[in-house]
């Protein structure tokens, strides 16, 4: 059978259900992940797509045909599988789209963590195996043993956080028919909260929005809800539970990078010092916060494939993505949807404030523009055109993608890795004038390239 390459991304395996990504794609995966990685045994885990029992199952033959055993997890979100990953040692391959469409799915692979197989580290290889369809004859095949994990999961989760400041609340949580809500039933059992669900049943159907929190049409009713109800808090997670938003108690959505700025400054103090890694698209409030809190900041590649190894290389205690993504040196570097939620919760209570109250000056004085996506004919000549527009007169780096630095705004200008596309992010500082003027100059130089 024909494979297309482009299913294998920068970090994961990904495409439609059954054109691109099928069941014999899952068993070569499954014989190439053991052979390039020369596993004995392997954790495997499934969100709850339609698609995804099938490929699972598919998944599981090839991995024992090619000699390793498997430890089933069974239906997990991404952070119980870099658990039960992490708390072995083991390789693991998960099967799930993350928020894509309904019609995709995919595979999201790890070597040990947290180090995972993605591009430039294993993923080419992967893919020429996948393609090639040729592997060695082990002398025995491996078996399958199911594995429940979570009361361990539950009880490290637990470990992390310090929750005897949690008072009673009303917090509204948009699962979006994600596994996000298995998760968050499972962690928050024991906690005074009054917590209004949406959609914690998990459809691969996807019946009531789509999986992307950051697309404001899909948290548009969590946002309308916590003004209703008097919620104190909304949380939304994707469908693999990976990522988690906030919304503050005034129906406001909460930029990733202020949520790291919050959470980094919080923890830094909770530790009494400490290295944050962040990416490069986020707002200077993630320095300046954590700086001033005593903590030390790396600024690093966009992806979790990226930021993981830098923290386990700086021995960060946090980071953080712009796109909800949060990382814990104690939870195997890797990201989680529900701890980072406990966390916020913790905070402010200990606190004794609101969301919006903590925001309020970052709102003030760092003016963001959001990710804004242009499809572009050239990604790489627009990248070069900014490149030559801009470094004249400022710094300009390109750590990933092309990024303008000046003492009062940034801007980053990345393409996609999977779309014709690049992704703008602007901030000025004290001037929202400013922002708006370089963002409207930066997407009139994209758009007439």
């Amino acid at each position: 059978m024909d494979v297309k390459e482009s299913i294998f991304k920068s970090y994961d395996i990904r495409g439609v259900y059954p054109q691109e990504v099928n069941e014999e794609i899952a068993y070569r995966v499954g014989r190439a992940l053991v052979s390039h990685v020369n596993a004995r045994a392997v954790i495997v885990g499934r969100d709850m797509r339609l698609s995804s029992p099938q490929l699972h199952d598919a998944l599981v033959r090839g991995i024992t045909e090619q000699g390793a055993d498997v430890f089933d997890i069974g239906l997990a979100t991404t952070d119980m599988f870099y658990y039960a990953c992490g708390s072995t040692d083991f390789p693991g391959v998960t099967v799930t789209a993350s928020h894509n469409p309904k019609e995709y799915n995919g595979f999201k692979m790890v070597r040990k963590l947290p180090d995972l197989i993605g591009g430039g580290n294993g993923m080419e290889e992967i893919r020429d195996m996948v393609i090639a369809n040729k592997f060695s004859t082990p002398a025995a095949k491996g078996t399958v043993q199911d594995k429940d994990i979570r009361d361990e999961y539950r009880k490290k989760i637990l470990s992390l956080v310090t929750t005897e400041h949690i008072t009673p609340q009303k917090i509204i949580v948009d699962a979006a028919n994600g596994l996000g809500g298995v998760v968050f039933d499972l962690v928050y059992r024991d906690f005074p909260i009054d917590v209004v669900r949406m959609y914690f049943e998990p459809d691969g159907r996807f019946p009531n929005h789509g999986g992307d929190p950051l697309q404001a049409k899909n948290r548009k009713e969590l946002e309308a809800r916590v003004i209703t109800e008097g919620a104190s808090l909304g949380f939304a997670f994707d469908p693999d539970a990976d990522r988690f938003f906030v919304i503050d108690e005034k129906g406001e959505f909460v930029p990733g990078d202020f949520m790291t700025a919050l959470l980094g400054e919080y923890l830094v103090k909770k530790y009494g010092g400490g290295n944050v890694v962040y990416d490069l698209r986020a707002s200077w409030a993630v320095r300046d916060l954590i700086t001033k809190a005593g903590g030390s900041v790396f600024e690093n590649r966009v992806g979790h494939a990226h930021i993981k190894p830098r923290m386990q290389e700086e021995d960060a205690i946090f980071g953080g993505e712009v796109t909800g993504h949060y990382y814990f040196r104690d939870f195997f570097f890797s990201d989680s949807g529900v701890l980072p939620s406990l966390v916020v919760i913790s905070m402010l209570c200990e606190y004794g404030k609101t969301m919006s109250e903590l925001l309020a000056p970052l709102v003030a004085h760092y003016h963001i523009s959001g990710e804004i996506n242009s499809t572009v004919a050239d990604a790489d000549e627009v990248l070069r055109k900014i490149k030559c527009y801009y470094e004249k007169d400022f710094a300009v780096h390109e750590l990933d993608g092309v990024s303008i630095i000046s003492d009062e705004w940034h801007a980053n200008v990345r393409k996609s890795n999977t779309e014709p596309l690049v992704r703008l992010n602007v901030e000025s500082v004290g001037d929202m004038a400013l922002m708006e003027e370089k963002r409207d100059e930066l997407l009139k130089l994209i758009q007439s390239s």
